[in-house]
């Protein structure tokens, strides 16, 4: 059998510009999640990682998405989404473009 994916809307930021402009994507995860986790206690094993929350690895500087599979790295343009439950979790622009394509808001 085949199957195709429902449409869906999901909420997506682009990691664009500088480390400083991905504040405000951080902030946005931040707020609809656990929070933030502190990145070397979860690395290194000391605590598991959270079902949801965000970090920067210290080691590189790289935005950590924690998800219900462990942490994710996002890298500078990745997409960062929201899914339908509210999860959060990084996309490769190749990925995002071959499987989203922008919604026109009603006005």
């Amino acid at each position: 059998m085949k199957y195709r994916k429902k449409p869906v809307e999901i909420e997506a930021r682009q990691l664009i510009g500088s480390t400083r402009e991905w504040h405000g994507i951080y902030l946005w995860i931040e707020e609809n999640t656990l929070g933030s986790f502190e990145p070397m206690a979860v690395i290194e094993g000391r605590e598991p990682c959270p079902a949801s929350g965000v970090s920067i690895d210290p080691r590189d500087g790289r935005m950590m998405i924690a998800t219900l599979e462990g942490y994710h790295h996002a890298n500078l343009g990745d997409w960062i989404i929201q899914g339908v439950q509210g999860e959060f979790y990084p996309c490769k622009p190749d990925i995002f473009e071959a499987t989203y394509e922008a919604v026109e808001e009603a006005s």
